[in-house]
């Protein structure tokens, strides 16, 4: 006997609309009209959303808007917020419908264990405890508290610790190398290190307590070291590893937890500080704040992604996964169902499963690992990077077999272009998911494309709007998207740069230690003053559907984690063999991304196997395997501009396809003769397919 279907909910952005005509007297015929609404009255709509979802502050803002200027907008002006506030806020209504705040499983514990649950109570008394723990080591509001921690619950419980006593959060993947991590924690000089011992990934445990030792050594600001013990490896920890274990520090509960509150802190306080390579120099550290952070993410997961509210009519009890590692911007994406009181169903691992047996030896991925994880925790939305549903459709993976996924009502897929084919097989898949269950009607997929830059998207879904494979449904509201052409001039149905016209709550306060804001204006308004400039190649179409076609500058983009190429380059020319080097990513619509490494070598020297997988150590190390590249090539030199900047934009747009005469000037380049091998390699192969 089939289970009966769920019963009918109305869109949370079907909701948002009737309470505009009932509170306003706002009514819009369609989308469009609601749009454009939106972007030219920006007082209005972002105060409509501080209304409705009834954000609270002790002390009245006296605008909406300050100054309406890219950069420097000034948001809600005498407003105080705090982002872990009103996440925990869900805590006494959550509790009464019987919801988790946390579920979570990882490689060890799928199919063998049952997951870990954290209730709200739970969360909210684990915060406070960090909370007043943090507190007593001295950490002040604008002190920084830096993580090297996986996605598990210690690294969003030590989030919103931080965060309720108006410490800045900044968090790093455990699979990142030293390097890289230092690339990034120097620059905000950290007052808490919180860490762990090791991290399991396809199958096999990693040791990081040699990582932690060095990160302990190079940042000499650090005065307390916190440590999760993941692997049961703290009783080998050297005994100058001085700490204290994350759990204790958590564990407290007695009348000061049960008392404590997060601070009321201002609109525009540090919230946390996430990292965005270019191509040059170290990662951006930018930093955006509680109030931007908390109105624009309420917005993109509970409009867009149709994620209801806890405490509004119309909520669904809902189960939200996103797979992501905490060094990916879409952690931060995650955390956020918490401010609309879902349930985050988390992942440590790889969404492959094993990689390697007990013996060491390699084995076929398990592309139905993620999803045996959604069926078992009963997930209702479900989001990954496109490459993940990629890999799934390669596979030949049949989703009717790996578990019940009838809950599943909607697809989140973000981090690179996803191809019409993908979304033509999902879309069959859940066909086939959904008549076990009697249910008719295709699944929702809600494709976005935003950044790390600003915490958000620009482009995303509408219930409400018709699905077009390839496609995604809408610019977000409040966001001034256009494609612009070479003369800045707005285009439809053709490939221009994403730009933003008006600002956003969320884009960055500063880049840290950015003296006169030099770096972010270069980073953002340089080609446009005033207009923020993505580096997105995007065509909005006469419907308003919306392709992103790759990055448009020259920055890796390996499935939606970004990398400047500066920091590859730093790895591997500290090779002794290697005197130069030039990589490009070849992310396209619907292709698989590619990327080449091009390697000058000392003379005499040749290309060998051995090389290349020193070549390949040297990137897992400093940075992480996702960016080792696809295909290593020896090369005479790397093309350089007269002042003796490395060209790999021109290099990646001709052999995306386009004419050497479009995109390089010889006259302006220091060894135009270097040319020829790379029009020659350019037309001696072809792009993966689509």
């Amino acid at each position: 006997m089939h289970a009966p279907p769920p019963a009918p909910f109305v869109p949370q952005i079907r909701l948002y609309q009737d309470w505009l005509q009932e509170r306003h007297g706002l009514r819009f015929d369609d989308y469009a009209a609601l749009w454009r609404w939106s972007i030219a009255d920006l007082d209005a709509f972002w105060q409509s959303l501080w209304d409705y979802y009834e954000l609270q502050s002790p002390t009245p803002h006296t605008a909406v808007l300050a100054e309406r200027r890219m950069p420097g907008a000034r948001w809600f002006p005498g407003a105080q917020v705090n982002y872990a506030r009103q996440a925990l806020r869900h805590a006494d209504a959550a509790h009464v419908a019987g919801q988790p705040a946390v579920i979570s499983h990882n490689e060890k514990s799928l199919g063998k264990h049952p997951p870990r649950v954290l209730s709200w109570p739970q969360l909210r008394q684990q915060v406070a405890s960090l909370a007043l723990h943090l507190q007593a080591q001295g950490v002040q509001p604008g002190d920084r508290v830096a993580a090297y921690l996986p996605n598990v619950p210690e690294a969003i419980v030590a989030f919103l610790a931080s965060a309720s006593i108006g410490a800045v959060w900044s968090i790093c993947a455990p699979d990142m190398g030293v390097h890289a991590v230092l690339d990034r924690f120097r620059q905000i000089e950290p007052k808490v290190l919180i860490a762990c011992d090791g991290v399991t990934h396809g199958g096999q445990d990693q040791d990081r307590l040699a990582v932690v030792a060095q990160l302990r050594a190079a940042l000499p600001t650090v005065r307390h070291l916190l440590m999760l013990d993941q692997l049961g490896a703290l009783s080998r920890a050297d005994a100058a590893l001085e700490h204290v274990d994350l759990a204790l520090a958590c564990g407290r509960d007695d009348a000061q937890t049960r008392a404590f509150e997060p601070l009321w802190l201002a609109f525009d306080h540090p919230l946390w500080i996430v990292y965005s390579s270019g191509t040059t120099g170290l990662p951006k550290p930018i930093v955006h704040g509680h109030g931007g952070s908390t109105l624009v993410t309420m917005e993109l997961v509970g409009l867009h992604n149709d994620v209801g509210a806890s405490y509004l009519p119309n909520s669904r009890g809902e189960r939200y996964h996103w797979y992501s590692s905490t060094g990916w911007v879409m952690w931060n994406a995650q955390v956020s169902g918490l401010l609309l009181g879902a349930t985050c169903c988390i992942f440590d691992g790889s969404p492959a499963g094993r990689s390697h047996d007990a013996s060491g030896q390699r084995v076929a991925p398990d592309w139905s690992t993620l999803w045996r994880f959604a069926a078992e925790l009963g997930v209702t939305f479900f989001g990954a990077g496109a490459a993940f549903y990629a890999n799934c459709m390669k596979a030949g993976l049949a989703l009717s077999t790996v578990g019940d996924l009838r809950k599943v009502r909607a697809l989140g897929t973000t981090g690179s272009p996803l191809s019409e084919d993908v979304q033509n097989w999902g879309t069959r898949q859940f066909r086939q998911v959904h008549a076990t269950a009697g249910r008719g009607g295709d699944i929702w997929w809600c494709n976005i494309s935003g950044g790390t830059d600003f915490a958000g998207a620009f482009i995303g879904g509408n219930r409400e709007l018709p699905l077009v494979p390839g496609e995604m449904q809408c610019r977000l509201l409040g966001c001034a998207v256009q494609a612009w052409d070479e003369n800045g001039q707005p285009v439809t149905d053709a490939v221009g740069e994403l730009v933003c016209t008006e600002p956003i709550p969320s884009m960055p306060l500063y880049l840290w230690g950015d003296t006169n804001h030099e770096r972010y204006l270069s980073s953002y308004f340089d080609m446009y003053p005033g207009v923020w400039r993505h580096g997105d190649w995007l065509k909005v179409g006469a419907n308003g559907g919306c392709v992103i076609y790759g990055r448009s500058d020259a920055t890796i983009n390996r499935h939606g984690l970004r990398m400047g190429t500066s920091e590859l380059y730093s790895a591997v020319e500290a090779l002794p063999e290697v005197l130069d080097s030039l990589v490009v990513d070849l992310e396209y619509l619907g292709r698989d991304s590619f990327m080449p490494l091009f390697v000058v070598l000392r003379e005499g020297l040749a290309l060998d196997d051995a090389l290349r997988s020193r070549i390949n150590q040297a990137i897992r190390t400093a940075l992480s395997p996702r960016f080792v590249p696809n295909a290593i090539l020896q090369v005479q030199e790397v093309p350089r501009t007269l002042s003796g900047k490395k060209q790999e934009l021109p290099i990646k747009k001709l052999l995306l396809g386009q004419p050497l005469d479009k995109v390089v000037n010889r006259e302006a380049m220091a060894n135009p003769g270097c040319l020829d091998w790379y029009v020659a390699f350019a037309q001696s192969r072809q792009l993966p397919a689509a």
